[in-house]
């Protein structure tokens, strides 16, 4: 999958990966599952998902792939069991025509400069009668209380550095025309959140952020394009981990998904 990723792939960011399953990333896909005989997990990252994808359907031969080396590694070892992982290009998916029941991507076209190109890869592999399983976030979408501007500040440097790297933060809004651009008629459209407000989901989430804005690819995009300086950083680092203390802190992350019939 070419082009730079704008989370990178510090702890802060697998902290966040290796905290998905299923139930909480891709509960509408439950349905298709246990009749699977063949998966492709696309930007399967560490493989957590793709590992809770298995557990879920048991009937399945599952390949998954990402574009770093590294994280592949890491995914083969701790997962390898249950799935075939390898590195690999969305963009070029070295696969059969018409070869799986279901091809699914968590968070993966938010990242993508050709998100529709991506999406016509991924139906030329799925099989008549298969599905194209997607997800992803809409950043501009996404509210807290209470008000802050360094978060607020947070969420305005992402969307340019994201803009600047060629990828839409927003994909969420946009999936259903990606999808029909890329060739489907036959479109199932959801919707789902993240909420963090217990105390416990705040405090996960704000040190997931807060670290990532100071250590992870977040800061090196960050400061590269001029978007922000190390003072602002530390400052969106500090008032994510304030927000978590609040008693009335609320965190929501809204998702699009489509099942795209092949």
């Amino acid at each position: 999958m070419a082009g730079a990723y704008a989370h990178g792939h510090h702890e802060s960011v697998l902290r966040s990966h290796t905290s998905r399953t299923v139930e909480n990333s891709a509960h509408y896909l439950l349905p298709h599952l246990a009749a699977a005989t063949t998966i492709l997990d696309v930007g399967c990252g560490p493989g957590s998902l793709t590992a809770d994808i298995a557990a879920h359907a048991p009937n399945a031969s599952i390949n998954a792939l990402d574009a770093s080396a590294d994280v592949i590694e890491q995914a083969q070892r701790d997962h390898g069991a249950v799935a075939s992982f390898a590195t690999g290009d969305v963009y070029a998916l070295d696969f059969p025509d018409a070869h799986f029941d279901i091809v699914h991507a968590h968070q993966v076209l938010q990242h993508l400069d050709r998100p529709i190109d991506a999406l016509r890869e991924m139906r030329r592999v799925t099989r008549p009668g298969g599905v194209v399983a997607a997800r992803d976030a809409d950043y501009a979408a996404m509210t807290w209380a209470p008000e802050s501007g360094a978060m607020t500040r947070w969420m305005d440097v992402y969307l340019s550095l994201t803009a600047a790297l060629g990828h839409d933060a927003n994909a969420g809004r946009h999936l259903l025309g990606w999808a029909h651009a890329a060739g489907f008629t036959a479109v199932e459209t959801t919707a789902s959140i993240w909420c963090y407000a217990e105390p416990n989901s705040r405090l996960w989430w704000s040190e997931i952020w807060a670290d990532r804005v100071v250590q992870s690819s977040y800061r090196e995009h960050a400061l590269t394009q001029n978007l922000a300086t190390e003072a602002e950083l530390a400052e969106m680092a500090a008032a994510f981990r304030s927000w978590a203390t609040h008693p009335d802190g609320v965190f929501i992350v809204p998702h699009v998904e489509i099942l795209a019939a092949r």
